[in-house]
């Protein structure tokens, strides 16, 4: 087996470190905005931007384990931000798509949001260095 150059490996955790404090960002504009939590926003941005998707869809889309998706979306459900119905044509699938108040809550959570990426990637970086960071991270991604 091959070991990473040690510069890969910095790169590396460099990747895994930047990526962790942006979410951590994120998660504490939420929370001092008091909204719901980052998942719920992906969740929500995945269906809004998809339209209706199977379960097993929207994990793929959002990387999230089935578990884990499954929880969220009853959580969800429950606060009245998704609707959960059978899928047509198949009786044991379903179809998860947005309420009006998933729409709204995904648009109040959008400023938080945006303002954490500001503060994690906007303000540190100039425009030619944004534009090059999300060219090597497309290679990676």
């Amino acid at each position: 087996m091959n070991t990473p150059a040690a510069i890969t490996l910095l790169a590396w955790d460099r990747l895994l470190g930047a990526g962790a404090r942006a979410l951590r960002a994120a998660r504490a504009e939420l929370k001092r905005a008091g909204l719901p939590p980052l998942e719920w926003y992906d969740i929500l941005v995945a269906l809004e931007r998809r339209g209706g998707l199977r379960p097993r869809d929207l994990q793929s889309v959002i990387g999230i384990e089935q578990y884990n998706l499954s929880r969220l979306l009853s959580r969800m459900q429950r606060a009245g931000l998704v609707v959960i119905a059978p899928c047509p044509g198949d009786g044991r699938g379903q179809i998860v798509a947005l309420s009006d108040e998933g729409i709204a809550c995904r648009a109040a959570m959008w400023p938080a949001y945006a303002a954490a990426i500001q503060g994690s990637i906007e303000s540190r970086l100039d425009a030619d260095e944004r534009i090059h960071l999300a060219g090597m991270l497309q290679k990676v991604a």
